[in-house]
Order: structure tokens, then sequence, then C-alpha cells
């Protein structure tokens, strides 16, 4: 068996603030409304599952919604099952993807201790980030968070940021470039883009950017890495396209020949293909009724998988397709509503991919120099 990760949501859909661009809000209507937490008998149960199953490194990432809501305990008893279950040579490694609103000092010394890598979300300087990560009052977060920020570097919690490219940021890409790093100093970067529709209208969300100003974007913070120095940032994408052009394939996901070996666990222990389709269509299971691994590698998942190879016939003609693989299946559906189509960014793709391909090949070419024969 392939080794997989686990991405799972305890608190479901729930969150201590109100994005208005939060794709995972919408999940209340699959799971019910009230409040989404994950009892102890899922957790001992996908835990058990996965821990067992051998893999030499494994993951464990959890998200939401607001994955802190569960409350420190919850995290504790994770590790505590983690070492129950886990042979001396296992290494299952967790993560914590985080708005970072809760994180005290109690909650940063477990953190750090346990080696838990956290993601801490930011959208930019205070002008950015509160435009759309309020609290439920309707007041900014960003004065929160970067308090947040400096408790985790005070007791060496292992983190990066997630920004996300929206039509309020994405035109300022050296302004949050000079903010995350030479301001706020942080070494390893996420940048995702953002396209939703709007539930009313079923029309892009006005908060979302369109695949010119993706592109653009990529190719300034792309020009502020190179100029900063390569070694010294990390940029998910950017470590992808490197890992790519060195031939050992892509590690994120997006531009992938297959969807990743991952499943989503919920709240109430269903499983799902991916976290953008957490949808009945996609429902693989739920850890109370199958061992995990049986639903991990089950024909459904499998063909899941295998959607990500239906690529649209401008995608085969295109000199980027080894590169590419013809985007997330989200952003394909996002714009045509089915799969064998481009990907709704897939102009921006090619604006990046034309200014900083010839690029990636040498430093690729440099790191493979270096490499001892």
């Amino acid at each position: 068996m392939r080794p997989f990760t686990l991405l799972v949501k305890p608190a479901g859909p729930d969150c201590n603030i109100d994005c208005d661009y939060c794709f995972y809000s919408c999940k209340s209507t699959v799971f019910g409304s009230g409040s989404h937490r994950m009892n102890d008998e899922v957790l001992e149960k996908f835990v058990r599952d996965y821990v067992t199953l051998r893999f030499p490194a494994g993951n464990i990432a959890f998200q939401g919604g607001e994955p802190t809501l569960m409350g420190l305990d919850f995290y504790k008893r994770v590790v505590e099952l983690v070492k129950q279950y886990s042979e001396p040579e296992q290494v299952v490694a967790l993560s914590l993807q985080t708005n970072g609103i809760l994180l005290d000092d109690e909650w940063c010394e477990f953190l750090a201790a346990n080696e838990v890598l956290v993601g801490i979300s930011i959208d930019g300087p205070k002008k950015f980030h509160d435009i759309h990560r309020l609290d439920h009052a309707g007041k900014g977060t960003f004065g929160r968070v970067v308090e947040s920020i400096e408790r985790c570097k005070k007791h060496g919690v292992q983190f990066n940021t997630l920004t996300l490219m929206n039509q309020d940021n994405v035109d300022h890409a050296d302004e949050i470039w000079d903010f995350l790093v030479n301001e706020m100093g942080i070494r390893f970067l996420q940048f995702i883009q953002c396209v939703e529709r709007d539930p009313n209208t079923g029309d892009i969300a006005e908060f979302s950017i369109t695949a010119q100003q993706y592109g653009k974007f990529m190719c300034d913070i792309f020009d502020k890495w190179l100029a900063h120095g390569v070694r010294k940032i990390s940029v998910r994408t950017f470590d992808s396209l490197v890992s790519y052009c060195v031939g050992m394939g892509h590690t994120e996901c997006t531009h992938m020949a297959k969807c990743a070996d991952y499943v989503v666990i919920e709240h109430n222990g269903d499983v799902f293909a991916c976290d953008f389709f957490v949808e009945d269509d996609w429902k693989l299971g739920s850890v109370l009724d199958a061992a995990l691994g049986e639903i991990a590698t089950g024909k459904q998942k499998r063909d899941f998988k295998s959607l990500k190879r239906t690529i649209a016939d401008k995608c085969v003609l295109c000199r980027y397709l080894d590169v590419c693989r013809g985007g997330c299946l989200k952003d394909r559906r996002m714009g045509f509503g089915q799969y064998k189509v481009e990907s709704y960014f897939c102009e921006g793709y090619k604006i990046f991919f034309d200014h900083a391909m010839p690029k990636f090949w040498e430093i690729a070419a440099q790191l493979s120099s270096e490499q001892p024969r």
C-alpha cells in the first residue's frame, strides 16, 4: 500500500472567525446545524487504523473550519494515541492549519514540544488582512494573528504562513512579500489562489481573482524570491517546481498527474476524497464502518484520482503539459462545470511558466551539479 496522508476536520466547518471567502463554511449544510466536534471513538479509530498501517513516515494534518476549537486536550490525546499504537521506528508527523487566534503560550509550548508543524493564515498587512478575515463581531483579526506569530517564534514553533490571493491583495505582491519577509521575518510561505462561486447568483464571486492576476502575482513573487536568495526562503509552489525539475516529481498536488494520496476525515468519521469535494458523490465511507486503509485505497478513491488524467484536448497540445497536468480538478469545474476542460487558471499558469520555468531549470541544474556523485 502506498503511504497516504490524512486531512482531518475535527471541528468540521465550525470556525471562530467569519471569513467571507471561506469555501468550507457552507459545509454546515452537509452535516446539519449546531456544533460539530469529533468524539473520542472516531479519533481513536482513525488514529489506530492509520498508525497500524505501519508506513515508515506518515502525516496527519488537522484543518477546518478551525481545528483549535477542539481545545488543547484533544491534541494531547492525539499525541497519546499515536504513541500508543506506533512502533519505535515509525514517524507520524502532525500538522495544524489555523487562523492563529487561540494560540496562547500553553498552545505554543505544546506545539513546539511535539514538533507540530503549524500553518497560520495571514493575507498580508492589516489593510488587506482585515478586509475578509473578520471575527463574528465584524472586527478585524490582524492584531491577534500577528501576536500569535510572535508567540510561535518565542516558543520555537515550526510554522509557515498561508496567504490567500483575493481581489483585494492580488495586485500588491511586492507589498505582501515585503511585509511577510522583511517586516515579519517569515521564511516559509504559501500562496493560494482564491476563486469561488457566489451561492446566490452562481457567478464567480467578487473576491475571486482572474487567471491573469494570478499569473502576474506569481511572477512578481518569483522575482522577489530570486532577488532575496532562493536558499533563504521557502515558497511552497516554487519548492514543488524545483522538485519537479530535478526529477523528483511535484510535492504540491495541483500539478501532479493524479490527485494526491490523501483522504479527508470529517468530525463524524465520514471520509471524503478531497476537501474541495466534501459532497455525497465523493463520500468514500466512514471510519466507524470500515478499515481506513480499505477506504483510502478503494475503487471510489481510485476513480477520483484518475479523473485528473482526463485532461482537455487543449492541454494535450500545450507546451506545459508535463509540468501542469491540467491543474486542480476544483479549478476545472469552477470555470466550466466538468473535468475534461482547461483550468480556470490556465492562462495564468502560462504567464507564470513563461516567466519562471527557464530559471527553475537553471536552479535544478545547479542543485544537481552540487550532489555528490
